[in-house]
């Protein structure tokens, strides 16, 4: 019962999407510019690096505060923070209030990495900076970095559901951008720091 309260819980919270409303408010679906997508990154493409960061805070933040929550609510099984911080990226994927199609779910993904381990977000977050800006593709960071929690949990020899579950956060976050490798090998990817390239609306 635990579980599926959880799951509730997160999934309820995971559904706003920051990007989309944010979007809105300026009169328009964030799904029909930039690279289409609702998330942070796409925020950042039609509207600047302010809104992009605010954006991705608040994707976190919402991760943080399910998992939290849920935590309080049962604070004798280990699990249940996990679970609550995949059910929040879950959701911002595939909110159903957009057809089940949302965002990517990284911000969210950083956001579970600082509620349950703050020292390994800061390690992954100064990669991702690192990697987005030597290769120029967010993306590349984002399909490097995804792949640690999994091994040092594994590493760490933690709770084995711990350890599937980020490996089943790593390939749903992984799948979700694979039309963004397939930009890049048609050369049509945004770059972090792309000028030439122009945004069709």
């Amino acid at each position: 019962m635990s579980y599926i309260i959880t799951s509730l819980i997160s999934y309820l919270i995971g559904s706003f999407n920051t990007a989309y409303f944010y979007a809105k408010a300026h009169g328009f679906d964030i799904r029909e510019r930039g690279s289409m997508n609702a998330g942070a990154s796409n925020i950042k493409v039609n509207f600047g690096w302010a809104a992009g960061v605010f954006t991705g805070l608040c994707d976190m933040f919402k991760a943080i505060m399910a998992m939290k929550l849920c935590a309080y609510l049962f604070p004798d099984n280990e699990v249940i923070p996990y679970l609550a911080g995949a059910m929040v990226i879950v959701d911002h994927i595939f909110p159903f209030y957009m057809g089940f199609k949302g965002g990517k779910g990284f911000a969210s993904f950083i956001g579970l990495l600082v509620a349950v381990n703050w020292k390994l977000a800061i390690v992954v977050c100064i990669l991702t900076v690192i990697i987005s800006f030597t290769t120029n593709y967010i993306v590349l960071a984002t399909l490097t970095v995804i792949l640690i929690p999994p091994f040092y949990y594994l590493y760490m020899k933690a709770d084995i559901r711990i350890v599937l579950i980020f490996a089943a956060i790593a390939l749903l976050i992984g799948y979700k951008h694979r039309v963004n490798i397939k930009r890049i090998i048609n050369h049509e990817e945004i770059g972090v720091i792309d000028k030439k390239k122009k945004i069709k609306n």
